[in-house]
């Protein structure tokens, strides 16, 4: 089964902010769902462009996909 990150954007003077506060909520979906996530997370893109994002299996996706509403997504590739 493929691995799938799905990401949100958030960019400005805030955007670092507002992506740890996405967090806070992805992982509430998480545990309120029972998502089986295999990571979540935030990461800087350039000092305006920061994403959270939420790794999990293709099979999660759709009704994670319809709920939340991700800006974009590729495939998960976790780091060693």
């Amino acid at each position: 089964m493929r691995k799938l990150k799905l990401i949100w954007d958030f960019k400005g003077p805030d955007s670092e902010k507002t992506a740890a506060h996405h967090l806070i909520h992805l992982k509430e979906y998480v545990k309120d769902n029972k998502i089986a996530s295999l990571a979540t997370g935030t990461e800087q893109i350039n000092k305006n462009h920061f994403i959270a994002f939420l790794a999990l299996e293709e099979l999660f996706m759709p009704a994670v996909r319809d709920a939340l509403k991700p800006h974009r997504g590729q495939l998960f590739e976790p780091s060693n």
